[in-house]
């Protein structure tokens, strides 16, 4: 049955979905915020990250920001659509304006947003710091939210509730209502197994990927059975934002066979039981054989093409091997984020026992690997030092040291899905584009429901596209209702 009329109504209280709520809201506008978890879990992904942010200041992304973005923009692009790319709207094609590739005019307006994004969040109560991510090494300049993501949702649910925020928890957004001209006129709801529409005719849809649909994952992720969402939040994400969307005519973007891959412990069940400390060891598979290079550059650039191989394995799952030369590393234990112990053992014929591996494989490999390694008097363990096996069929560029002394430490290894990449195209205002290359009038989108990454994350950007697309949208919202 119809419910209440308002203004807006936006699915998702993760980063995304509340900064367009309270956007909208603070300018005296009605809002119905949708969430399908209880209060105490709602806020998505969100809740559950340190939210690491890609900026050198709280005014200025990060030096390589859009560079970054341009290099993982989409694949095998047609030179003569893209350049299209160049021309303003009026001159670009529908199949430009669709083509499967992030717009770098959109990555400019997110650039440009992104300082006013944080200035604006501080005004609603959340503080920035510089980072202190778990890499032992870093590629480029970060900042966090004081207190992770679950302070930014915090903040702006309390921002939400002092606006007078309509919030619908335990309530799944099923479908969007269009009037016979195609324009967005509500929201299909389904609460405690009964159905109800909410009536508005701007609607933002926030409510992430689909890391925790299993049916969906099997049609477009190989493997994806390996891989759990990385924490609590990501089990709420299902994709029905996107199918709806998709009913209503949306294109998409982003690479659908592929999800933001993260190393975990899988013994944990803590949100994120990150595994970093790799490069400083050996990787072997459950065959007790090496199959990648763990070092080919600094953890945080190269974690997530190494997780991918661990993925491939049999199980899904690898071993982490390290000698008591790990201690050498300062700091090393910010890699290790698992709240459970290293399995431990004085000689590594002990180790494969514990780790059920086979033990002649497993020695071989470290015998081969320790024949190759070069002089270690060059070893320096917070830059890339270049101490790179020799004559190996799988090398290690950096940081190759033999393994042999004892005791020895093992940590299992596993690939988390902490989202999926595949999505809506949006423009520079948040609005979807349909098949044709117009917008839907009324629909948005915001956060990682918005397909934007090719192949490769591009780091800490996540909560920080979350919070810009929010911003964008909820403005755009304003100025159409004034």
């Amino acid at each position: 049955m119809p419910g209440k009329t308002y203004d807006a109504a936006v699915v998702g209280m993760g980063v995304a979905g509340l900064t367009a709520a309270v956007t909208i809201a603070e300018a005296g506008l009605s809002v119905a915020l949708i969430d399908r978890a209880t209060a105490p879990e709602a806020g998505g992904n969100t809740r559950y990250t340190e939210a690491f942010l890609r900026m050198k200041s709280v005014d200025e992304v990060s030096d390589d920001f859009e560079e970054r973005f341009h290099g993982a923009m989409g694949y095998n692009v047609d030179p003569a659509i893209a350049g299209e790319l160049l021309y303003g709207a009026s001159r670009r094609t529908a199949v430009s304006k669709t083509l499967n590739i992030v717009d770098p005019a959109v990555i400019s307006a997110w650039a440009a947003a992104a300082g006013p994004t944080l200035k604006w969040l501080q005004t609603q109560g959340v503080a920035f710091s510089e980072a202190s991510p778990p890499f032992i090494t870093v590629s480029t300049t970060r900042l966090a939210p004081v207190g992770g993501g679950a302070a930014l949702v915090e903040a702006l649910t309390a921002k939400a509730l002092q606006h007078a925020i309509d919030i619908h928890y335990e309530t799944q957004a099923v479908d969007l209502v269009l009037d016979e001209d195609g324009r967005v006129a509500g929201l299909r709801c389904r609460s405690a197994g009964r159905a109800t529409t909410i009536v508005a005719d701007q609607v933002v849809l926030a409510c992430g990927g689909f890391e925790g649909n299993p049916e969906m994952l099997s049609r477009y992720v190989d493997r994806a059975n390996f891989a759990r969402p990385i924490a609590r939040g990501g089990y709420y994400n299902r994709g029905e934002g996107i199918e709806m969307a998709l009913r209503a005519g949306a294109t998409t973007s982003g690479d659908f066979n592929l999800f933001h891959a993260e190393p975990i412990d899988p013994r944990s069940g803590v949100a994120e039981p990150a595994l970093f400390i790799f490069p400083y060891g050996i990787l072997v598979n459950a065959d007790g054989k090496r199959f990648t290079d763990e070092a080919p550059g600094r953890v945080d650039a190269t974690y997530e093409a190494i997780t991918r191989r661990v993925l491939e394995q049999p199980g899904g799952q690898a071993w982490i091997i390290l000698d008591a030369g790990v201690e050498d590393v300062p700091n090393h234990k910010l890699g290790i984020r698992t709240d459970q112990p290293a399995i431990v053992a004085q000689t590594l014929e002990q180790l494969a026992g514990l780790l059920q591996v086979p033990k002649a494989a497993l020695l071989a490999t470290v015998d081969e690997f320790n024949a190759s390694c070069p002089d270690p008097a060059g070893f320096s363990p917070l830059t890339l030092d270049g101490l790179r096996t020799s004559d190996l069929e799988v090398p290690k560029s950096n940081w190759s040291r033999q393994i042999g002394t004892g005791p020895f430490k093992a940590y299992p290894i596993a690939c988390a899905n902490v989202f999926t990449f595949g999505g809506l195209k949006v423009n520079e205002c948040g609005s979807v584009i349909d098949t044709g290359g117009s917008v839907i009038p009324g629909l948005y989108a915001a956060g990682e429901i918005v397909g934007t990454y090719f192949g490769t994350y591009v780091g800490s950007t996540s909560v920080l596209k979350g919070a810009i697309l929010g911003r964008l949208s909820g403005s755009d919202i304003v100025a159409a209702k004034r």
